[in-house]
């Protein structure tokens, strides 16, 4: 519930309080953030105390212990005695940034409030808006926030509107910030790079600025548009998380700086370094939403939540709480060498070893026989296909399994009938030969013209055959960002005129194909964000397939989005990215842990080697709900050593992987977590590593049925039985 009494507002529910207040009837003053309280009686008033250099606003002149470069804000400005980041600056048309917003009304409601142009969560409980003036320059800012019933989210945004009759420029617009009274943080951010998405960084805070940022026009393989302030005593299991996940999917920010006097601000929002927006009188601006979300139970909590309010209050659509389908992706099994047979002969097997989706990857249009060509144009390659996408798709679903098809819209190759027909329609500088990535340009969706093709030519695929699932590629980040249809004055809005342009052809598209599952995709895991999962109910988590490599990858992407959302798949040995020879067992194993499927050549599998997969199939199609459905808890994390619990209301299931053998080591007790101690779960399936024999064959799934109380398997936990052997791999099903 949200109350507003005696200038005091709560935020509150059985998880959580946040609370502000109007100081001296004009600033926003944050007050507290955290554990829930009752009610809010100021225990801890703000002490006023006279900080040298620490000036004051004019109208308190004589007040110097009252400065805005001290107190904590909700919505800070630059310019005006406040020297840390500011959550926004507006430029106007005489050339000062220095601005000053006081508030002037607010309102409270239910629900919350659609985001023109921009994904957004729903179905809030209640929304509180605050209104803030400029009287000078004539400007209103709104801030929402949105609080949720049965979580521990409160969701924010900011909207800018141009009351006056002169233009401004937005140079910089934050979605939230947040002032904290102390620096006794650890911050928690999501780095890595192409096939190295999402590793997990955890580093005490020191004085300064910490920035984690995109400006590559996507929120990047590098970056993760989230962050988290966790306390040092702060473990999967205890201990308080703050965190803030941006649903946008372009460049951004998260800042956050501990100052002179001890206490730390974070903002975070749309990158400054790459944005700015002219509002012209009556005009208004909408920030992307941000998720804060506070956990008194350490990480899992915090992911735990976030992965419950990603799968209730952001995925829409059919497939929403559907398990996906197990596919096979002919990319890594051919790569653009392939045809109608290669394909036809995939499915074959596809179907005997029970698999229920075959994905035709990139190579299908155009003249496209590698990746110098043809990308904009959308059209069968009839040498490759000669019965067009849906004699394929026929002959696919006539052996009982689903088609999907690779896209890439957003770009372009020089060597393509659109590229020559529309030199102009890519982001390029005049006078400057553009820059090339993977031999591709990129078309500019800031445009109505561009997006209008891009929308046709998707609409003309999907239509032309009975296509049950997409994925949707985006190879290159941006350079160039300059758009031929905008004045010298906007050039820096064009990223983010970009991501709205995509953004409408996604919500035109899965609106008009709403029996298409999509999953996106850029390089893998280089837009695998929030604001994708609005549309796009699953990501391709990373181009690297390899098992070892994926612990880390899957276990730092878990930290903030949901199982189901997570394209996970068992490749070839060796890994084609990185040469390592792993067992299937392990390669499997981790790949069940998310959206489970195939990126080799099966029919090139040995016999002993498709009856292994045969009774991999079955067993994740009877666990599949479970894992993509259920609650996600991290038991071990990092290292040599990654443990993974899942459960519903009828399984659980617990995963142990152990990447090298070592002598001399202690048995591993394997603790499992959050189970009801008073219910018996009945051990049904023990799966330890394969060690395999001379031939190579495979040894027979087997287990043995006993039954544990919940306290027993928490407190005493599991003895994970040691096999020498690297790569290991280990399954443990239980049922309630």
């Amino acid at each position: 519930m949200i109350s507003a009494e005696n200038n005091i507002f709560h935020l509150r529910n059985d998880f959580f309080s946040y609370v502000f207040e109007i100081s001296k009837g004009k600033h926003l003053l944050h007050r507290y953030w955290g554990r829930p309280i009752k009610e809010f009686h100021d225990s801890a008033p703000l002490q006023g105390i006279d900080r040298g250099f620490s000036g004051q606003l004019n109208d308190f002149e004589n007040e110097r212990t009252y400065s805005l470069d001290v107190l904590p804000q909700e919505y800070p400005v630059r310019g005006h005695t406040d020297f840390r980041i500011p959550a926004y600056t507006v430029e106007l048309e005489n050339g000062t940034n220095i601005t000053e917003l006081n508030y002037s009304a607010h309102k409270i409601f239910d629900g919350k409030p659609t985001l023109k142009g921009l994904p957004a969560s729903f179905g809030g409980g209640q929304t509180l808006e605050i209104e803030l003036k400029d009287a000078c320059a004539n400007f209103t800012v709104y801030l929402y926030y949105t609080i949720f019933e049965d979580l521990p989210i409160l969701t924010r945004s900011v909207k800018f509107v141009n009351t006056g009759s002169k233009k401004f420029k937005i140079q910089n617009a934050a979605s939230a910030a947040v002032d904290f009274s102390d620096n006794d943080f650890e911050i928690i951010s999501l780095y890595g790079g192409h096939a190295a998405e999402r590793t997990i960084q955890r580093q005490k805070i020191s004085r300064g600025i910490f920035e984690v940022s995109s400006t590559r026009g996507a929120s990047s393989h590098q970056q993760s548009p989230f962050i988290a302030l966790a306390r040092p005593d702060a473990t999967e299991f205890s201990g308080e998380v703050y965190a803030a996940s941006l649903i946008y999917s372009g460049s951004f920010a998260a800042k956050v700086e501990a100052e002179q006097f001890g206490t730390t601000r974070l903002v975070i929002g749309l990158n400054p370094e790459v944005f700015s927006w002219t509002l012209a009188q009556g005009e208004e601006f909408q920030t992307p939403e941000v998720v804060l979300n506070f956990s008194a139970t350490g990480l899992n909590g915090m992911s735990q939540a976030y992965h419950k309010f990603y799968r209730e209050h952001l995925i829409r659509g059919k497939f929403k709480d559907q398990v996906r389908p197990i596919l096979v992706n002919n990319w890594e099994a051919t790569y653009f060498d392939f045809n109608e047979e290669k394909i036809i002969a995939l499915a074959d097997c596809a179907k005997d070893l029970g698999l229920e989706l075959v994905v035709l990857d990139d190579g299908w249009f155009g003249k496209r026989n590698d990746d110098n060509s043809s990308l904009g144009d959308w059209f069968v390659n009839t040498a490759k296909l000669p019965r067009g996408l849906k004699g394929l798709a026929d002959e696919i679903h006539s052996r009982g399994l689903k088609f999907g098809v690779w896209v890439e819209p957003e770009m372009v190759n020089v060597d393509s009938e659109l590229y020559r027909a529309h030199p102009d329609w890519i982001l390029h500088v005049p006078d400057y030969k553009p820059s090339f990535s993977r031999h591709q340009l990129i078309l500019d969706l800031s445009r109505a013209d561009v997006r209008e093709y891009v929308l046709d030519a998707m609409r003309k695929v999907f239509s032309s055959a009975p296509i049950d699932y997409v994925k949707w590629d985006m190879n290159r980040h941006m350079t160039e960002s300059f758009s031929a249809k905008l004045p010298p004055e906007r050039q820096l809005e064009t990223q983010h005129r970009y991501m709205l342009g995509l953004y409408e052809i996604m919500e035109a598209l899965v609106t008009e194909f709403p029996d298409i599952l999509f999953e996106s995709c850029s390089g893998g895991g280089g837009r695998f964000d929030a604001g994708i999962l609005y549309y796009m109910p699953q990501t391709w988590t990373s181009d690297d397939t390899d098992a070892v490599c994926r612990l880390s990858i899957q276990a730092g992407t878990g930290l903030a989005f949901p199982i189901i959302s997570q394209g996970a798949h068992v490749s070839v040995t060796p890994n084609h990215q990185v040469g390592r020879v792993t067992p299937l067992q392990m390669r499997t194993f981790v790949a069940m842990a998310g959206t489970f499927g195939y990126e080799l050549d099966i029919t090139k599998m040995s016999d002993a080697e498709k009856a292994e997969v045969k009774d991999y199939v079955a067993l994740y199609k009877e666990i599949r709900p479970t894992i993509q459905l259920g609650k996600f808890t991290r038991l071990l994390t990092g290292g040599n050593e990654y443990a993974w619990q899942f459960e519903d209301d009828s399984k659980v299931i617990a995963m142990y992987f152990k990447i090298l053998s070592k002598p001399a080591e202690p048995i591993r007790i394997l603790k499992l977590a959050g189970l009801d101690a008073n219910k018996s779960y009945k051990l049904t399936k023990y799966l330890p590593p394969k060690k395999l024999s001379v031939d190579g064959g495979p040894q027979k799934i087997s287990f043995d049925a006993k039954t544990f109380n919940g306290d027993e398997l928490m407190y005493c936990g599991i003895a994970v039985p040691k096999i020498e052997t690297d790569f290991a791999a280990y399954m443990w099903i239980f049922e309630k």
